[in-house]
This record gives structure tokens, C-alpha cells and sequence, in this order.
């Protein structure tokens, strides 16, 4: 009887997704152990018939044990196809043994370790002990050497139980994998999301102001009065500005300050004949507040313009170290029915982000 030491069979670092190339050049080496049923055949000790046979049972089983080996799977996902050749190989690893002798038990190894590798855990544990029995069966047969069984069965026990480890790091990789394309995709979607919500308050504000600006400058020309060049030239500059802004806010490194926006917010509303009133009181805003109240200001002056009609709106910023608040309060008639947009959304989720809360009506 011969005893072998079955080593490995293909497969790559963590990470990798080997190619069938790869693979059948791993597995082309580990199948070196099969020399054993092939010396019985070319050394004589099978002759004839059986010779023909063995031969021919041994290829194909190499043919259904790499067809097995290389077929695409999902860790135990397999298909149909995949099955039948798996059913084969089986056959073949439990029939050869039996009429060949103990130098064909490689192929009960061999066939346990594709077990492990394509199977989930239960059913590679079951085939386990059935290439376990066949070893057990032939060597009573063949009357081995019982030493000689333990090794062989202490073959299929480590070897089975290794390649189940390698399979569950393959699938912990591949799980891995799926988490990183999921984390990018829901990156990417949060990233578009606040370039939508940022091009929105942007060009929300700024195009109200070129509307308000550009009616203004019609009435002024209409009347004759030098005024209207002079709103013209605000619109070019307004404009150029909402370019600037908007660049900056898909680039992602636009800073939006509170003075900025209380000083545009000014503009847009004496500029749409409402009157202005902004008081600051308490300490300096910290830099997180100071841009998080900049948009709440744009957000809320740009509705105020849109919808109100006011004659007067004040602006009330307070920060006493601890708690800050922005309101906003126009006497205009407001939007009917009233209704939350994506702009006041957007608002809303930057605010409850920062640990705040956001009220309008």
C-alpha cells in the first residue's frame, strides 16, 4: 500500500480574484499525487481490461475533478451542471478505490478537499466522513496496515477541515469586498446628494437676485433713468459670482460664511423693495455654525423673496457660548399652501446632522 501527502491545489493571496489560468495551473501541480494509480497502470500491476479501465476512469475523473474545481461558483451556490460533474467525481473517487486497490485512495482525498472548498460547511462535513468511510472500507478490503488507514483518514480529517478554513477567508475577502463597493456607492450617493442640495441653495438665491436685479433694471430703462446700467452691471456681477459659487461647491471647497450671506442677503432683499433688519448678539460663532447659519440665511431670505411679498423682514442671530439661534421673520403674506421644499429639506437635514432643530411656517 502507498501512503500520500496531498498539499494544495491552487488559489491566490486575499484579495484576488484568481483567473481560471491560474487556478488550473495550481491545481495541475497539487494533482501531482495521482502518479500512484498511474504507476499501477504503466508498471503492470493492473493489466488488460482492467488496465483500459482504470485508465479510463482515472481521466475522467481528472476531467470531472477540474470541471468541479474551476466551475463558477458562490461559495455553495452551484449550478445544475456543476452538480452532475460533482456526482461524478464522487462516483468514480468511491468506485476506482474498490477495484483498483489503495493506491487509487488519492482520489477520495483529492475529492474531499473539493468538498470543502465548493460545499458550506454541513454538507463538506458529511462528504468528509464519506470519503472517510471509503478509506476505512478499502482498507479492510485490501487488508492495509491499519497504521496505514489512520494516516490516510488523518489526510481527509486536516485536509477537509483546511480547506473549509481557506474557503470561509475566501468568502470573509469576498464579503469584504461587497461592504468597500457598497460604502463607495453610498459615498457616491451622498456626495451627489450634497451637490444637488448645494447647487440648489446656490443658484436658488442667486438666480432670484438676477430676476429681482433684472426686473428693477427693465423698469429704471423703461423710465429712462441712468440707474438701470448700474443694475446691469450688478446682474453681471451676481452672476459671475453664482459661476464662482457653484464651481466651488462641486469642487467641495467652498467656505460659506455668515457675514458673507448676511451682507448678500441685504442686497437681494433691499433689492426686491423689502426692508432690512439684522441683529448679532453674543460671542463669535464657532466656524462649524458660522457656515451651517450662512446657509440657513441664503435658504431662508431666498423663500422670503420668492414667497412672502414682505415690506419688512428681520434677521436675529444670538449665541451665547452654548445654544444659537437664527431667526428669520418677514410680515409678508407667505407661500400657499405652505409646504416644505428640497431647499428647506436640505436645511433641515444639515441642521439635525449638527445636532439642532429647524422649524417654518
Amino acid at each position: 500500500m502507498k501512503i500520500t501527502s496531498i498539499l494544495s491545489f491552487g488559489g491566490t493571496g486575499a484579495g484576488e480574484r484568481p483567473s481560471r489560468r491560474r487556478r488550473l495551473a495550481g491545481m495541475s501541480v497539487g494533482l501531482v499525487y495521482l502518479c500512484f494509480p498511474v504507476l499501477d497502470i504503466v508498471t503492470g500491476e493492473v493489466t488488460g481490461a482492467a488496465a483500459l479501465w482504470g485508465a479510463l476512469g482515472l481521466a475522467a475523473y481528472i476531467a470531472s475533478f477540474l470541471t468541479t474545481a474551476l466551475s463558477p461558483r458562490d461559495y455553495g451556490e452551484l449550478t445544475p451542471l456543476t452538480w452532475c460533474f460533482m456526482g461524478v467525481t464522487t462516483i468514480l473517487a468511491v468506485i476506482l478505490p474498490f477495484f483498483f486497490g489503495g493506491g487509487w485512495l488519492t482520489l477520495p482525498i483529492y475529492t474531499t478537499v473539493v468538498y470543502s472548498m465548493a460545499l458550506r460547511p454541513l454538507p463538506a462535513m458529511l462528504g468528509m466522513l464519506a470519503m472517510g468511510a471509503v478509506v476505512v472500507l478499502v482498507g479492510l478490503l485490501e487488508e492495509h496496515d491499519p497504521a496505514s488507514t489512520v494516516v490516510l483518514l488523518f489526510q481527509v480529517a486536516t485536509l477537509g477541515v483546511l480547506f473549509m478554513s481557506v474557503r470561509n477567508t475566501r468568502m470573509l475577502v469576498v464579503q469584504l469586498h461587497q461592504a468597500q463597493e457598497e460604502v463607495a456607492r453610498l459615498a457616491a450617493g451622498e456626495e451627489r446628494l450634497r451637490i444637488a442640495r448645494d447647487l440648489h441653495d446656490l443658484l436658488g438665491h442667486s438666480l432670484s437676485l438676477i430676476v429681482l436685479k433684472s426686473e428693477l433694471a427693465g423698469r429704471l430703462a423703461e423710465n429712462g433713468s441712468a440707474r438701470a446700467v448700474a443694475e446691469i452691471h450688478d446682474i453681471e456681477s451676481v452672476a459671475r459670482q453664482a459661476l464662482v459659487e457653484v464651481r466651488d461647491a462641486v469642487s467641495g471647497y467652498r467656505q460659506r460664511g455668515l457675514a458673507g450671506e448676511l451682507d448678500g442677503a441685504r442686497a437681494a432683499l433691499e433689492a426686491a423693495g423689502t426692508q432690512v433688519t439684522v441683529r448679532l448678539a453674543g460671542t463669535p460663532l464657532p466656524e462649524a455654525l458660522d457656515g451651517l447659519l450662512g446657509w440657513a440665511v441664503r435658504e431662508g431670505v431666498t423663500n422670503v423673496i420668492r414667497h412672502a411679498r414682505a415690506a419688512r423682514c428681520v434677521i436675529d442671530v444670538t449665541h451665547d457660548g452654548e445654544t444659537t439661534t437664527l431667526e428669520i421673520v418677514d410680515d409678508g403674506r407667505g407661500a400657499s399652501p405652505y409646504g416644505p421644499g428640497s431647499g428647506l429639506n436640505g436645511l433641515t437635514e444639515r441642521v439635525e446632522a449638527a445636532g439642532g432643530t429647524v422649524s417654518a411656517g
